[in-house]
């Protein structure tokens, strides 16, 4: 039987998953990046011998990234070398106020007893909860297609559900174990990787928890990068064709059949199948005929998305002292910068903020005796983000970054960039210049996320962080692989 070509569009963490997985099912497969490089959202850069990752920058679920390597008979290891770092992470609520979160269980939970007391009991009822949703969320309802209700309608699965706290916010479920405020902004961080407030987050996110705390954050050597260069290897290794500098113009439709992608060149490829990891609204709104689109413009409007982001890559000339390799400072309240995200959009008054050190790790990302600074403000998506803006903001976090860390360091910055909305809509077409996707709120969970596949073309699929399962590193190396199981289906 001739093998049919598949064409993806996009080559972030689901494009390279879809295509990969399609080459090694008798699928041709050619992938179109509109960039120079590989990795979309995770690519890096270098400059004055400091290696920047743009975007991603923490490795947790180890063992999704295991999966994903075995369906091809390899492992994270034939491509990249992980550490795991202890403490985790660092959470600064002030001045001298500074948690550093151990590897260690035992030692976590010695932390949170001298807190408060009879915190570590209910650590472990937490955990076990947790690890539950952890098994039953991430190796089953995610690889879900979510195209139908029947998809969920056995009875062990609508059982497992109801025990999921699907209906039960991720805050009020945290409450129910914990007291000290200081422990609940702990045990909520996580979620804030899924695009909203514990207030507005399933407690099906509990999982999170389990993943930071039993699992562990990893750390690839050399950067977040090097999982792209596994993940190209390994797609070049089963046959994908991948081009550079690709981007297309348009997805040319027939009688509700994809023919041909056209390149902003002018030249034209046949398709048999055509995979969109490219921003979701860009290709349904933009690439093909409006007449074929999946949703309207105000469909796209209604939606939540995850926030955009502010971020600063720096290189200091010194080591930093009271830093470790990832900091959330937490030292300003939540509600208000949650607020100017969520709820009234714009530009906050006093912002939380992350910094990330990988130099502290990795020498190699950095000149010896110099450090590699990343900074990072969560924002609401579609603001205007002016030089001046950004410049403000900058002052903002590095005033409160060098008196609670008690050094100088602007006088130190050697290199320095910034990249925000502006920059996520030309590098990316991100949709309203969002840096994470769509938010897992449930009005937006399953079958209620934009449908991966097309409801008017024949031959066209849809994966990536505005479709299922959601939005981060490992759902999107899912996500390719639950389209790609969908094309298979449909294509034998």
């Amino acid at each position: 039987m001739k093998q049919k070509h598949a064409v993806v569009i996009g080559s972030g963490f689901a494009g390279l998953s879809a295509a990969t997985h399609l080459a090694t099912n008798n699928f041709t497969v050619t992938l179109l990046e509109k960039n120079d490089s590989p990795g979309g959202r995770a690519r890096k850069f270098s400059s004055q011998g400091f290696t920047f990752d743009m975007g991603p920058s923490w490795y947790w679920m180890p063992d999704v990234f295991e999966d994903y390597f075995s369906h091809f008979g390899k492992k994270p290891s034939d491509y990249y070398e992980l550490i795991r770092l202890d403490p985790s992470y660092s959470v600064i609520y002030g001045q001298d106020d500074v948690l550093d979160i151990p590897a260690n269980m035992e030692e976590f939970k010695a932390m949170l007893e001298q807190i408060e007391p009879g915190s570590a009991a209910q650590l472990d009822e937490f955990l076990a909860q947790a690890k539950y949703k952890y098994q039953v969320g991430i190796h089953d309802l995610v690889k879900r297609p979510s195209r139908s209700l029947l998809e969920f309608a056995s009875f062990g699965l609508m059982k497992d559900v109801m025990r999921m706290d699907i209906f039960q916010s991720m805050s009020s479920h945290v409450r129910k174990f914990f007291k000290s405020e200081k422990i609940v902004r702990l045990m909520e961080f996580p979620v804030l990787f899924l695009g909203e407030t514990a207030d507005n987050i399933p407690a099906l996110y509990s999982l999170m928890n389990y993943a930071d705390i039993a699992l562990g954050t990893w750390y690839p050597k050399g950067g977040m990068y090097e999982i792209i260069g596994g993940l190209v290897s390994l797609a070049e290794e089963k046959g994908v064709k991948i081009r550079y500098n690709a981007e297309v113009e348009e997805i040319e439709i027939e009688r509700g059949e994809a023919k041909s992608i056209r390149l902003i060149s002018g030249e034209k490829i046949n398709a048999d199948v055509v995979i969109a990891g490219a921003d979701y609204h860009h290709v349904d709104r933009h690439l093909i005929s409006p007449k074929y689109s999946n949703y309207s413009e105000e469909y796209w409007d209604k939606r939540v998305l995850a926030p955009s982001s502010l971020l600063f890559y720096l290189g200091i000339d010194k080591k930093l002292e009271n830093l470790r390799h990832h900091n959330l400072f937490f030292d300003e309240p939540l509600g208000p910068h949650a607020d100017a995200i969520y709820t009234n959009p714009r530009w906050p008054e006093a912002p939380l903020f992350y910094a990330c050190v990988p130099s502290i790790t990795d020498s190699t990302v950095a000149p010896e005796g110099m450090e590699n600074l990343f900074l990072l403000i969560p924002l609401a998506p579609d603001l205007e983000d002016s030089e001046e803006t950004r410049e403000k903001y900058y002052g903002i976090i590095m005033d409160r970054l060098e008196k609670i860390t008690g050094q100088e360091i602007r006088s130190r910055v050697v290199f320095k960039r910034s990249y925000a909305h502006s920059d996520f809509k030309a590098d990316y077409h991100a949709y309203k210049g969002n840096a994470y996707g769509l938010a897992n709120t449930l009005k937006q969970t399953a079958l209620l996320k934009p449908s991966l596949k097309s409801k008017k073309v024949s031959n066209l699929f849809y994966t990536g962080q505005l479709t299922v399962p959601g939005p981060g590193v490992p759902p999107s190396l899912i996500s390719g692989y639950v389209v790609a199981k969908e094309v298979i289906r449909e294509n034998l």
